[in-house]
């Protein structure tokens, strides 16, 4: 018997838009993720720079876009600043409605196409302290971790940032930075399980399900550490939010085991979806922004709010402690942070909003209505509640970690 909530997903999950597929959300895996398939597929393997006449031309006057009152300026002595984020991230009248009220002047580029590679870019001018170009930047929750312990994050002056008050309660209190002292999130996701039930036979409700002997050969899992193991350390009865080497052991351990016995047919990156749509695969661990896609060629495919749990993850603003502009990086962060302004960005880009109040916002924008009762956009409490984070890992750990994985995953 469907649950109430998954009848709920499926329902959502089918009106959604096809915008491209989901990113990998960690470091490596095959094929291309969200951000990198509609970069090379839209304008090639360089960076995309948007200037502010072109947002200007794109987007509207702004004459109904106002920010609310708590949304204010301090003064700067830099009136530029710059913003490095992914492709496709952001709305068109964002950018150009922000300089129109803080008079600053942006230069927005979306130059992040994977977490590591970005990292690899940064690296040697934040060792040495040196500007890397941008002044806010935007990555996964594991590497905001990363630079954490490397101390290459200038705090957040909150003075600056009063809307961070508005940030979800689901998302305050994360361990690698308990008090968000050096990111606040940009938007979150979750990766889950999806199904082809004419493959099952039958409803899907357990990360069990996984190792069913009955869908020999039709399983695949991700290749990545933490949205696949991540998943099979949940199945194990752990929690990420307290992994360990001996977790991770036991999840590589039970794959091991099920791999050789024939029940995976691969681990994937993003490029499982075509073996899913095809009916190549019964199951596969799937990202929630992937399926809502993937259903508008074939609708039967379901998406799974396992009994165990879910992972979840964010994309994060941080400064680099060479920014040039810290004040108006935090103007930008406070401007986002009201509901208004951050509806804007979440009708576009559609993924889960970090700040609280964008789904009533939501209502006031054309078709905004339908966007604030979908639940992969705007998610109940009940949803929320079974989503998991990974705790942050030293850098020691990530590798052991991977090692234990990889040697399953990719080996």
């Amino acid at each position: 018997m469907t649950t109430p909530e998954q009848q709920r997903f499926a329902r959502l999950l089918a009106s959604m838009p096809r915008r491209g597929w989901a990113q990998t959300r960690s470091s490596g895996g095959g094929g291309l993720s969200r951000r990198q398939f509609l970069g090379t597929a839209g304008v090639g393997l360089g960076a995309l720079a948007i200037g502010p006449t072109l947002l200007a031309a794109c987007g509207s006057d702004g004459g109904d876009s106002e920010s609310s009152s708590d949304t204010t300026f301090a003064p700067t002595t830099d009136g530029t600043l710059r913003i490095s984020n992914w492709p496709f991230y952001i709305d068109e009248e964002t950018v150009g409605l922000f300089e129109d009220e803080s008079g600053l002047t942006v230069q927005y580029t979306e130059d992040v196409n994977d977490n590591e590679e970005y990292f690899a870019r940064i690296r040697e001018p934040l060792s040495r302290g040196q500007d890397i170009g941008a002044d806010l930047f935007i990555v996964t929750d594991f590497m905001v971790n990363r630079l954490i312990q490397l101390g290459w994050l200038a705090p957040i002056d909150d003075a600056n940032v009063p809307n961070k008050s508005n940030l979800v309660e689901a998302l305050q209190g994360i361990a690698f930075d308990p008090d968000r002292t050096y990111s606040l999130p940009w938007a979150s996701g979750f990766s889950s399980i999806a199904y082809n039930p004419q493959l099952t036979g039958r409803e899907i409700t357990s990360l069990e399900d996984i190792f069913d002997e009955e869908f020999a050969g039709k399983v695949t899992l991700f290749s990545d550490l933490r949205d696949g193991a991540g998943q099979i350390m949940l199945a194990n009865g752990d929690s990420p939010a307290e992994a360990t080497l001996e977790m991770v052991q036991a999840a590589a351990d039970r794959v091991q085991e099920a791999k050789d016995q024939g029940q995976i047919r691969r681990f994937t990156g993003n490029d499982y979806g075509d073996d899913l749509v095809a009916g190549n695969v019964a199951i596969a661990q799937a990202y929630s922004g992937d399926v809502a896609q993937l259903q508008l060629d074939n609708p039967d495919i379901q998406l799974v709010i396992p009994e165990e749990g879910m992972i979840s993850w964010s994309d994060n603003m941080v400064m680099p402690i060479s920014t040039k502009n810290s004040t108006g990086a935090e103007q930008w962060m406070n401007y986002v942070y009201d509901p208004v302004n951050m509806a804007r960005i979440t009708a576009y880009v559609q993924y889960i909003p970090p700040v609280q109040g964008t789904g009533e916002a939501l209502v006031d924008l054309p078709d905004g209505a339908e966007l604030a009762e979908n639940e992969l956009i705007n998610p109940p409490e009940d949803v929320r509640s079974k989503a998991v984070a990974w705790r942050g890992l030293t850098d020691e750990e990530d590798q052991e970690f991977s090692t234990v994985w990889n040697e399953v995953a990719r080996g």
